[in-house]
């Protein structure tokens, strides 16, 4: 059904909870304080705090870290009001960028950004002016190196899937995403397992980036910035 093959074009460039670093546990409390903060500290009531904590216990993340970030983000634990923040602009090469934040220092986060993409040829931009060019979507991952068959398959459009595809020994699947929660709990009813599932930004169209460098640099910048808790771009390396 897929061959489009957009999640191999831009999962080596996604967002900065991937990575590695010392500021990811910061970055992963974060996105779960926001998460507990904006529905509810009960995981089983509020899907978007389910998805940062699958997140957090994939990195490793110690029990006692989770925990505590959920109590802030409902208020039990003394800390700055968190917030998050999504910003659209361009970095080198004049490519595509979203970038969300979650901080406690609205204007410490936007001079950084602003800072971040002024130093790489970039600039800010306006509501609207980069969100255009990607889909806003749900994906499920799922371990997977045997073909489906015509039953999942049609089990999958059925729960909501709008396409996927394998690539690496992954199933990936996309759909809207208010069916994410939906699709998710349907797939183990299938007999597929869920190794993560998210909301991404996908591009709707790929620009190929001539400096690769650069972009890297750029990139490991945004990484370092302990507000930043995902990016998107519409660049292409290689």
């Amino acid at each position: 059904m897929s061959g489009h093959s957009k999640w191999s074009k831009i999962k080596r460039q996604k967002g900065a909870l991937d990575a590695k670093r010392g500021n990811l546990f910061t970055k992963l409390a974060n996105a779960i304080s926001m998460a507990a903060k904006e529905g509810g500290d009960d995981p089983d009531m509020n899907f978007k705090l389910r998805l940062a904590m699958d997140k957090a216990k994939q990195a490793n993340m110690p029990k006692n870290n989770i925990d505590r970030a959920i109590k802030r983000g409902a208020g039990l634990l003394a800390g700055g009001q968190l917030e998050q923040l999504t910003y659209e602009g361009f970095g080198p090469e004049k490519i595509g960028v979203i970038i969300e934040v979650v901080t406690d220092n609205r204007n410490r986060a936007s001079s950084n950004i602003k800072h971040i993409l002024a130093k790489y040829d970039g600039a800010l931009g306006s509501n609207g002016s980069v969100s255009w060019m990607f889909d806003y979507k749900g994906i499920v991952i799922c371990e997977s190196i045997k073909p489906l068959s015509e039953k999942q398959e049609l089990e999958l459009i059925e729960g909501g899937a709008e396409d996927w595809e394998i690539d690496e020994s992954q199933l990936i699947i996309y759909t809207s995403i208010d069916n994410l929660q939906k699709l998710s709990k349907n797939l183990s009813t299938i007999g597929i397992e869920i190794t993560s599932s998210e909301l991404v930004y996908l591009p709707k169209k790929t620009i190929k980036i001539n400096n690769p460098g650069k972009w890297q640099k750029f990139i490991n910048t945004l990484e370092a910035d302990d507000d930043v808790i995902n990016y998107y771009s519409n660049g292409e390396q290689g």
